[in-house]
């Protein structure tokens, strides 16, 4: 089966099992500069994502996924699908410089049953109505949210080494643990090179520091302080604790 019978097939599906009006909301050849994306699905006259086709049996190499996300980047749209009527790999096209791309549902439809909930619920994110709901987005956030980057960051924290050395002194007393200790045995001993190094980890910090400051200035808020108090007294008090440790 070539990949003009495999689009056909695709589009069958995408009314079918995913609820889009092939004559409505799917268009064949979408035109994009000066190449055509096989599928684009539209809800409301807005363009929802694109969908690159492979023929049946063929497997999706990395050169088609470069190719459906250039797709997505050339037309300004952050969700591209690539399939091959089996397999079906949603992707979430960030517009950093460069261009990024990550794998938020890879389906594959011949080992999938609706007597499973987590497949229904899978099928769902793609579906229109789960669409419509934004729920993909929301599957995305929670998916990053437990990604081994922002674990790596949220262990690395001052906030939890300084939970961990309370616990550690509560189970030593006797010894001194500092929180840089801490972090060094996290950092070096535990925690693999790839989770607190590189891009995604770089940004996991930047994310954890950004809803910290957000947490900072809402107490800030409530109290009737600046955000620059809370953090000065947050400062005394790690100095108190370290004074403390070192007189005892």
């Amino acid at each position: 089966m070539n990949e003009s019978d495999t689009v056909v097939i695709v589009t069958d599906v995408l009314q079918e099992v995913f609820g889009y009006d092939k004559y409505s909301e799917i268009t064949s050849e979408h035109a994009i500069r000066s190449t055509f994306c096989d599928l684009a699905v539209k809800i409301d006259g807005s363009l929802a994502f694109l969908v690159e086709v492979k023929a049946v049996g063929l497997e999706l190499r990395d050169q088609f996924v470069k190719q459906a996300v250039d797709y997505a980047a050339n037309q300004g749209v952050e969700w591209v699908v690539l399939t091959n009527g089996a397999t079906w790999r949603v992707y979430k096209v960030s517009f950093a410089k460069p261009i990024e791309h990550e794998v938020v549902v890879d389906l594959d439809l011949t080992a999938m049953t609706h007597r499973s909930t987590a497949d229904v619920e899978l099928l769902g994110l793609l579906a229109k109505e789960g669409w419509q709901k934004a729920q993909l987005g929301d599957y995305l956030a929670q998916k990053q949210a437990l990604s081994r980057f922002t674990l790596g960051a949220v262990l690395l924290s001052d906030s939890v080494l300084a939970v961990v050395r309370r616990e550690l002194k509560r189970l030593s007393p006797d010894v001194r643990v500092d929180v840089e200790d801490v972090r060094a045995a996290i950092r070096d001993a535990v925690l693999k090179r790839e989770v607190i190094e590189g891009e995604k980890a770089d940004t996991a910090r930047k994310q954890l520091q950004k809803a910290a400051n957000r947490a900072a200035k809402a107490a800030a808020g409530k109290q009737g302080t600046t955000s620059a108090d809370v953090v000065a007294v947050e400062e005394e008090a790690s100095a108190e604790g370290s004074s403390t440790e070192s007189d005892g």
